[in-house]
């Protein structure tokens, strides 16, 4: 990977600063065996996915505005839905948001392959271009409805949701294999989100874990193709 072209002393110790920040929230919740993402997170520049003069800002434990009215997550947040997904080196994850292209590129470093959807073309341009910049190879993004999923390349050992569904997609359960987990935070009605873990099983159940209250930007159905 070609991170290292990307970064400088003070955004390596920003980042490690950072890293050590999300490992004593690990430790307070309880988790165990996060190194695997912590690691992940130690390595990928997440002041490339932000606007020149954030290179500070971009290592703060705090969600950041991005174009379209989106949003790149808190640090903590993707490296607890990352953590939740429990990814394995051989698996093939659909991603719903693809927003900046961060959490994709944690995606990236942990799983075979990562199949991104993105229903805002100016985002979708530009993640798809930085993903690339950076060296990665194993992942394919489409400008398109999250509803929608990708049937293309299912099924997939994992999906994970970066928006706030008002209800769990039957379309993605079923481009989930059995066996496979969706991790997605699903409205609770108060305008929260419950962030849920669905394990599905032999005869097509889902068997539903809760980690916890988030907040996302909403899921929304269809595509956006102005410019901002």
């Amino acid at each position: 990977m070609n991170f290292e072209t990307f970064d400088t002393s003070i955004t390596i110790g920003l980042r490690r600063r950072l890293t050590e920040e999300l490992e004593k929230e690990f430790k307070k919740s309880g988790y165990t065996n996060y190194e695997m993402v912590l690691d992940a997170i130690s390595q990928i520049p997440r002041h490339f996915f932000l606007a020149k003069g954030f290179e500070v800002l971009a290592y703060e434990n705090e969600a950041i505005e991005i174009e379209a009215d989106q949003t790149i997550s808190q640090p903590l947040t993707v490296a607890i839905q990352t953590y939740i997904l429990d990814i394995k080196p051989e698996d093939h994850i659909l991603e719903i948001g693809t927003g900046s292209g961060y959490q994709a590129a944690v995606l990236c470093l942990l799983a075979k392959e990562v199949v991104s959807l993105e229903r805002h073309e100016v985002l979708y341009k530009k993640s798809t271009e930085k993903l690339r910049k950076l060296g990665f190879k194993n992942f394919r993004t489409f400008f398109q409805d999250g509803f929608i999923g990708n049937p293309r390349y299912a099924p997939y050992d994992k999906i994970l949701l970066t928006c706030g569904a008002p209800e769990i997609p039957q379309t993605l359960i079923d481009q989930l294999k059995i066996g496979g987990q969706m991790v997605l935070p699903k409205d609770d009605g108060k305008g929260k989100q419950d962030m849920i873990r669905l394990t599905k099983k032999e005869d097509g159940s889902l068997e539903e874990e809760n980690f916890g209250k988030f907040m996302f930007v909403p899921m929304l159905a269809g595509t956006d193709s102005k410019s901002f």
